[in-house]
């Protein structure tokens, strides 16, 4: 009598315990493999030129966009399900790291432990990438609200203890303001907190250095004034070997509402006309021109490419990568 092959012992035990299972009345069962409940690291990298752009996750965090919006609640909340989204909507927080080959520098910096605990990962985001944090050579500032200006301190020490760090001058004279905080209503008060807590040691150490305006900040990376969301937000024009990314900050927080009605602002503006102008500004020429936008509040990683339709936008996320 021959052999079984090889090939078909695994087919037959198979088959063998299928059967000793049946003849006694119960089916094979198999431990369930527990739920990791985790996602990959949050970055996503992509070349720009000679520049490398890693987009680094802070995070999420629930906001109730339906009461943060100037738009109808139920007006907002019917464009969110069109998009397959509710209130409170699960919202990014993304921050940008752009390594020119000379210099190391990071737009944003998230929310350290200002801003509740499903935020403050961008640290631990950003190792993962490849860098660590004393790597950074400087850090840009779009605002100084707290989900952007909040991770630059932990533990009481600087979290980047080699950065420079700039925004423009107008936040700094807002946000920075024992006056102003003292005039600030009670509920508002921690927004200048936060901003004083995360600068003030960049500041006593003399690592902050503002600008005003519209200014080159080094090769490749400009400043431009988006002032409107507060009275400094700014956004950065990254450019190399013609081709260009502009991180915008908070010009959008809610795509499924303002990509469709671009005049929609958010309670947090400082001047609402001002940000809702800068806004219509800054996405009729990326539109126009194909640039790049990198968004804080866009689903992660928030880069993409904006399409004019008429008064309206739609967003193009960009195309998954593996740098070949």
């Amino acid at each position: 009598m021959k052999s079984a092959p090889l090939t078909s012992l695994p087919r037959a035990l198979a088959m063998a315990i299928t059967l000793t299972c049946a003849s006694l009345g119960t089916s094979a069962v198999f431990a369930a493999a527990p739920m990791a409940k985790t996602p990959a690291p949050g970055y996503f990298r992509i070349m720009l030129g000679d520049f490398e752009v890693t987009a680094l996750s802070d995070g999420t965090v629930d906001l109730p966009v339906d009461q943060l919006l100037s738009e109808k609640p139920g007006m907002t909340k019917a464009a969110l399900g069109k998009s397959f989204l509710k209130a409170p909507l699960e919202t990014s927080v993304n921050a940008y790291l752009v390594n020119t080959g000379s210099k190391l520098v990071l737009i944003d910096a998230g929310a350290g432990s200002l801003f509740g605990p499903t935020l403050g990962k961008l640290t631990q985001n950003l190792k993962a990438s490849g860098y660590e944090p004393a790597q950074v050579d400087e850090i840009y500032l779009t605002h100084m609200h707290p989900d952007h200006v909040g991770g630059m301190v932990g533990a009481g020490a600087l979290a980047f203890p080699n950065a420079i760090v700039r925004s423009d001058q107008a936040d700094a004279d807002l946000w920075l303001s024992q006056t102003e905080l003292n005039k600030a209503p009670e509920g508002g008060k921690g927004f200048f907190q936060g901003a004083m807590a995360s600068l003030n040691p960049y500041v006593d150490a003399q690592e902050y250095r503002p600008f005003t305006g519209n200014v080159s900040l080094m090769q490749g990376i400009t400043a431009i004034p988006t002032h409107g969301h507060t009275p400094g937000h700014t956004a950065y024009l990254v450019e190399s070997q013609g081709q260009k990314l502009m991180v915008v900050g908070d010009l959008i927080h809610v795509t499924a509402v303002q990509l469709d009605k671009p005049a929609v602002t958010i309670a947090f503006d400082t001047d609402p006309k001002a940000a809702m102008t800068a806004r219509s500004r800054v996405f009729t020429q990326a539109a126009k021109n194909g640039t790049l936008i990198g968004a804080a509040h866009i689903q992660f990683p928030g880069l993409g490419h904006l399409h004019a339709t008429g008064k309206s936008y739609q967003w193009i996320p960009v195309n998954y990568t593996q740098m070949r």
